[in-house]
């Protein structure tokens, strides 16, 4: 007799040291793109990343850091080696819950198991493990410090307690894994709320036990306690009793007028004694059931206390602490997310609703010199009743939005959508785009990493695609062998195992198409997001492992050798995760990647000593703190967050010194940018006034003169700018002394600059802006990157001068005949010097969107500079810096994009004419292959494919111009294959829904 115990264990972790080893093998090297930038130089010094938070998280990647034994270059290695390491346990307990599931659909009892059967189940195991081992979206997040590889990990080991729950006979020790599955709960509460969506499901676990004859009206009442243990826990526990805590503060100071933190200490005085005596009382009574969830409730606070790190550490003033949660009213809006905004779900409004009433609502209360203080209104909105609906999912009232949900759902400019349109978008673009694609990609294949990339079924699988799709490293085709063995597996644990079967349902429906309803997605979103459904897939994987049951069954029944049939099976399967390795493996190794870091340090190394950086999104931001935080590189550098410095939270941060940069100068006090204070500022231009004085206007403003005051409904005080011409006055002689204008360009020092507002009004960022500029006196270098320079509200282009990556404030007036100024000396030290490539050049690594976007601003740069050199005559430097840009961004390593067509000319005037047509032919084969294959599919013109377009009429006159007549006529016939008579593309083409 085999002891499948043994077995079992044995097989595991086999399965789960093959799975760490793929990660080890393929985990990035240095900090990712996106989050993993922030998280790893958080949990390196502990400290306070966006809202929600995860404590837990940052404490065991803390722990992970010390592997790296003091050298800074290590610390990301081995924190993404930690995702590494939870992401093998995932496929652990994952093997552990397919074998589980499996002895019970073979209602196998202990001990008992044939050989035939031990064999099945470790084939159905290994398989099932195995293809979530290599399937896209779950190795993306296996490989890289994000949540999302710890938070599986919690998932799949509270799925896994409560199937191990589900056999324990002893109710004493049932009791003791409920509680430990409590534990468990808590804990992931610090890391991410993904294992929350499982409590319904997993009601079902102890409602099948407990009920020996389920019945559909017991399951749904099981389902929906579970579903109230979810609120219980995220809307109470969480949100809640913080909240509860907060109003009590508030109550203890303000109306009694006891000293701060008196609330605070006699709510947790209050909760923990109403628990202990309900625990007592348990006890005393026998009440087992009553003692088993007062314990469970328990051990979900014990873990859930890790948040207390959070509050700790903000109160450390560390050098990162988003939205500062010092306190517990901070605290509970930081839990809450509310700087996100609000998104409807069960009742909101159409996209094209008019406001008909806002008014104020709840008071925002901070603390204050001896009480806490109103400090500013919420906002309730009405909208017109008759365009508002249940379920709304085209809610979204931002311009790009509205015309985006109009061009989706086929609406003209005025025509109002209907309920059907609204579920129409639901099914096809959350449903379908945001959830069902991403299903597709993991169980059938990938098209490529290019944005919105279709899925690929079994006759894409043998289409001829182009070459710009098969050369690229995500084109990844598993025959939907994977779905097939899915849908195979379902519906025979469906047949044998029906109460199994509703509860891996309901996990996969819970983790996918529910939460798909419960995010409700706007219309376009800043990357693909299939890692938030890792879940659902998991859910799945546990059908492939079913599917390898079913086959071995009916082999069974043809030749009547239990255990052959449980081999072949295992050997018939085998080939898909092979398969799904293979084809997923070039796009899924990250090693030998650093421009994510890279980047970071050219945009730091771009900055003079002592400067100050304003940049823009994640990738603009993340990135340079990492090498700041943790390799501790250019920490003189204060790099302001342009969408923060809208908080007052983040001025008050500005304010004080941070590493080696000093505190930022500002006039204005905390009393004028405190929230609820110049959170907006309109633009008054009925006064007549043609211009002010920046200065004049911010003493005014700190003064809170009558001048600028606004009558306003609301209790706070709105203020306005009279004028949007601020004058800066300065002093041209003593900036010439200061050395920070360049050599040359002493003639274009002006007495006076415009910080001229573009919009209608200033938000508090700007104004805060407008200060600085104006209090910094030119003491510290003012520098924005191309993200923040295009986002402020203040037209500045005239006074920045480019020295390399970032844009330099100066009291300079840019030359009327050039479109980008550029410092060609210390941008051309900067770019030969100073700035990283490392592995760019390599054609073997692979290089996702994200890299190739920051490698087109790179070459964007190198363009921009390469003009400059030749417009000041210095011929041999222009072609020194395009010839560096093709050394490090070779088309074979990175495609050749927009930037790189740009360059052509550049590379003609500088006269290597051979480069430029290298690049011509390139990009022309690419495009004509490309609006080739939009035609042929019937596919919508989207923004790669007009790039395409444009760059092949862009090169025609180009190639006529220069003499090379046979490759531009080429080139125009290539045209008139795609275009129409009208010169426009032909049939779908034209509709670029």
């Amino acid at each position: 007799m085999i002891n499948y115990r043994k077995v079992n264990n044995l097989t595991g972790w086999i399965v789960f040291l093959l799975a760490t080893i793929v990660y080890m093998l393929t985990i990035e090297e240095t900090a990712s793109f996106w989050d993993p930038g922030e998280f790893i130089a958080v949990a390196y010094k502990l400290q306070v990343p966006h809202p929600p938070g995860a404590p837990f998280f940052l404490l065991i990647y803390r722990m992970f850091s010390f592997l790296a034994f003091g050298d800074p270059l290590e610390v990301a290695y081995w924190m993404n080696a930690g995702s590494a390491l939870f992401s093998g346990l995932t496929i652990l307990f994952l093997f552990w819950s397919i074998t589980l599931l499996g002895r019970k659909l073979f209602k196998v009892q202990k001990g008992q198991e044939t050989k035939a059967q031990v064999l099945s189940l470790m084939g159905a195991g290994i398989i099932g493990s195995l293809v979530y081992t290599f399937s896209d979206s779950f190795w993306f997040s296996a490989v890289e410090s994000e949540v999302y590889a710890m938070s599986s990990f919690f998932t799949a080991i509270v799925i896994w307690a409560f199937l191990k729950w589900d056999v324990i006979e002893d109710q004493k020790d049932e009791n003791r894994y409920m509680i430990f599955i409590a534990y468990l709960v808590g804990l992931s509460i610090g890391v991410h709320l993904l294992n929350l969506v499982t409590l319904p499901a997993l009601a079902l676990v102890v409602y099948f036990k407990k009920f020996p004859k389920p019945t559909l009206l017991g399951s749904f009442i099981a389902f929906i306690l579970g579903g109230v243990a979810l609120v219980i826990i995220n809307n109470i526990i969480i949100p809640g009793l913080p909240s509860l805590a907060g109003s009590m503060e508030i109550f203890f100071v303000n109306s009694i007028g006891l000293p701060f933190g008196s609330g605070i200490i006699f709510f947790v005085l209050i909760v923990l004694g109403g628990l202990i005596t309900a625990l007592l009382y348990s006890i005393k009574k026998e009440k087992v059931i009553l003692n088993t969830v007062l314990l469970s409730l328990t051990f979900i606070l014990i873990g859930y206390g890790s948040y207390a790190l959070i509050v700790i550490r903000s109160n450390a003033n560390t050098p990162i602490n988003e939205n500062a949660p010092k306190d517990v009213l901070s605290f509970v809006s930081y839990l809450k997310r509310e700087q996100y905004g609000y998104r409807p779900l069960m009742h909101g409004q159409y996209f094209t609703a008019e406001v008909t009433e806002q008014k104020e609502g709840e008071p925002v209360y901070a603390k204050g010199e001896d009480k806490y203080e109103i400090v500013d209104y919420g906002i309730v909105t009405k909208y017109d009743p008759e365009k508002t609906t249940i379920l709304p999912r085209i809610y979204s009232t931002q311009p790009n939005h509205k015309r985006l949900y109009r061009s989706k759902l086929g609406l003209r400019e005025g025509e109002e959508p209907t309920f059907a349109d609204n579920i129409a978008f639901m099914l096809n673009h959350q449903l379908g785009h945001m959830y069902w694609r991403y299903f597709m990609w993991n169980f059938a294949g990938r098209e490529s990493d290019i944005s919105d990339a279709p899925w690929i079924g079994l006759t894409g699988a043998l289409k001829d695609y182009p070459d710009y799709i098969t050369s690229n490293k995500a084109h990844n085709i598993y025959f939907m062998l994977p779905l097939f063995l899915g849908i195979i597996g379902l519906f025979f644990q469906a047949k044998h195992d029906s109460q199994s079967f509703w509860l891996t349902m309901m996990l996969f429906l819970m983790m996918g198409v529910v939460l798909v309803l419960y995010l409700n997605s706007p219309p376009v979103e800043p990357r693909e997001r299939d890692y938030i459904y890792v879940g659902s897939f998991y859910a799945f994987a546990i059908w492939i492992g079913m599917g390898v049951l079913a086959i071995a069954k009916a082999i069974e029944k043809l030749n009547k050798n239990a255990v052959m049939a449980s081999v072949i099976a295992t050997v018939i399967a085998l080939p898909i995760p092979a398969l799904m390795a293979a084809q997923n493996w070039n796009d899924h190794d990250r090693s030998d990647r650093y421009f994510s870091v890279d980047s970071a340090r050219n945009f730091l190394a771009s900055c003079e000593e002592n400067a100050i950086l304003f940049t823009g999104g994640d990738n603009d931001t993340f990135p340079l703190w990492y090498v700041q935080e943790v390799e501790g590189f250019r920490t003189d550098v204060r790099v302001i967050v342009l969408s923060y410095f809208d908080t007052d939270w983040y001025v008050e941060q500005m304010t004080r010194p941070v590493n080696e940069s000093a505190a930022l100068p500002f006039s204005l006090e905390k009393k004028n940018y405190k929230r609820g204070n110049n959170d907006v500022i309109y633009v008054n231009d009925s006064q007549g006034l043609e211009a002010i004085s920046a200065r004049e206007y911010l003493k005014l403003l700190k003064n809170e003169s009558d001048l600028l005051k606004v009558r306003s409904g609301y209790k706070n005080t709105i203020y306005q700018v009279p004028s949007r011409n601020l004058i800066l006055d300065v002093d041209s002689a003593q900036v010439i002394q200061k050395g920070i204008i360049p050599p040359g360009m002493e003639n274009l020092v002006v007495d006076h600059m415009n910080l001229k507002v573009k919009g209608s009004y200033l938000t508090k960022g700007n104004l805060m802006l407008i200060d600085l500029i104006t209090s910094n006196n030119w003491e510290r270098p003012i520098y924005f990157n191309n993200t923040s320079l295009a986002s402020i509200s203040l037209d500045l282009q005239n006074h920045v001068i480019m020295e390399g990556l970032t844009y330099r404030l100066l009291p300079i007036q840019k030359p009327a005949n050039v479109e980008e100024f550029v410092n060609t000396d210390l941008a051309y030290q900067n770019v030969m010097e100073n700035f990283a490539f490392r592995g760019m050049n390599n054609p073997d690594n692979y290089f996702d969107e994200e890299y190739r976007r920051f490698t087109s601003n790179h070459r964007s740069m190198f363009n921009s500079l390469t003009t400059a050199l030749i417009m000041e005559d210095k011929l041999d430097q222009a072609a020194d810096v395009q010839k560096l840009s093709l050394d490090k961004f070779p088309n074979a390593a990175i495609p050749y994009d927009l930037s790189s067509g740009q360059s052509v000319p550049l590379l003609f005037e500088v006269g290597e004419d051979d480069l430029a047509l290298d690049i011509i032919e390139v990009l022309a084969d690419r495009s004509f292959d490309m609006l080739q294959y939009y035609q042929e599919e019937g596919r919508a013109m989207d923004r790669e494919a007009m790039i395409s377009l444009e760059m092949m009429r862009f090169f025609v006159p180009l190639l006529q111009e220069r003499g090379y007549d046979e490759l531009s006529t080429k080139m125009q016939n290539n045209l008139d294959k795609v275009l129409g008579p009208s010169g426009s593309p032909r049939g779908v083409l034209q509709n670029n829904k």
